[in-house]
């Protein structure tokens, strides 16, 4: 089978997308030939039989030399790609379905956003299979959606051997409000106060041009001395970040299924969240349901009142989840197969 995959950026230096690189390393190893065009290229590490080209973002271009670009690729690559897989964004579906169509290639589309609009419908439409991870995706309810893994590659987010864990409280994300940094930090104020004393660590950077709220969140909670803020980190660094953590809390909406608590609860981290995902195997007292600074301020607290023993269970049970139901060898294997339908 020949692929072409269209997607963000294709950098194992990109604290958000990084992780995407796996799975074409995973992809190419059952392809004869992969051709992969993204927004951004950075620093790579691929098999020769795959070819990454670059729309111009990393060399300063305009969108209309994006545009240009786009359809010069999937018109001269046209003999050397027999299914299209675009991921995430459906700009790409929108710009190249009428000739995808016409050459009769098949297309599929990664979209697991919990907002949409006619673009995404139309996007979706024109797509012969839409793949999404969470239940309350926008796309989930179509007639050619299919719910998938979320592709955690459990033989790099594992525990680590003799890591000590600290008596800290890990956030790492993207510093925007989606994520709700300011309500965790909230909680870590009501935490302050404790006479057990516990630490918190945030990781992260705001997306581009949303720095101004980062900066200030950062500001309003600085009198913190219980918090520290570092920037984001590679895919491939937060595992041992992950490992050094007893509790990661994870705030983002139900409607969206963030990767990072299963990379965390695969690293053996206790998670806090309110995805209702993982309403089976997170413990309820760890469950924030009502999002307030309280809540979540006693899901922690919970967490570390628990017995070496329950923790020890609790990690147990949710690392087998991640390996069964989340593995990333589980979502190539059904990814390969819609491809190839």
């Amino acid at each position: 089978m020949r692929i072409l995959i269209l997607t963000q950026a294709v950098d194992l230096d990109d604290p958000v997308l990084g992780f995407f690189h796996q799975w074409i390393v995973r992809i190419a190893g059952q392809c004869e030939q992969v051709h992969v065009v993204c927004l951004k290229e950075g620093r790579h590490n691929l098999s020769q039989n795959v070819t990454v080209h670059s729309l111009g973002k990393d060399l300063g271009l305009s969108r209309l030399q994006y545009v240009v670009r786009f359809y010069t690729y999937i018109w001269t690559l046209r003999r050397e790609y027999d299914v299209v897989f675009v991921h995430m964004n459906q700009e790409y579906v929108i710009l190249g379905w009428k000739l995808w169509w016409i050459l009769g290639k098949r297309i599929v589309f990664w979209r697991n956003h919990k907002n949409g609009s006619w673009l995404t419908r139309f996007a979706a439409f024109v797509s012969h299979r839409v793949c999404y991870t969470s239940p309350k995706a926008y796309v989930a309810t179509y007639k050619n959606a299919v719910r998938m893994p979320v592709g955690i590659d459990t033989d790099l987010f594992r525990p680590c051997d003799n890591v000590p864990i600290q008596n800290a409280v890990l956030f790492l994300g993207r510093f925007d409000a989606v994520k709700r940094p300011e309500l965790f930090l909230e909680a870590m104020e009501i935490l302050s106060r404790d006479d057990r004393v516990m630490y918190a660590h945030v990781y992260g950077e705001a997306t581009r041009g949303r720095e101004h709220y980062a900066r200030e969140v950062r500001e309003r909670f600085a009198h913190l001395t219980n918090v520290t803020f570092f920037g984001a980190v590679r895919n491939d660094e937060a595992p041992v970040i992950y490992a050094h953590h007893r509790v990661y809390v994870n705030l983002t909406p139900a409607g969206s299924f963030d990767k990072t608590i299963l990379e965390a609860a695969a690293c053996g981290c206790l998670v806090v969240t309110a995805n209702a995902v993982l309403r089976d195997v997170v413990p309820p007292e760890m469950f924030v349901d009502d999002m307030t600074p309280s809540s979540v301020a006693r899901a922690v607290r919970c967490a570390f009142a628990y017995s070496e023993s329950h923790v020890e269970r609790l990690v147990t049970r949710q690392r087998l989840f991640v390996e069964h139901e989340h593995s990333l060898d589980l979502l190539i294997t059904r990814l390969m197969g819609i491809l190839s339908a």
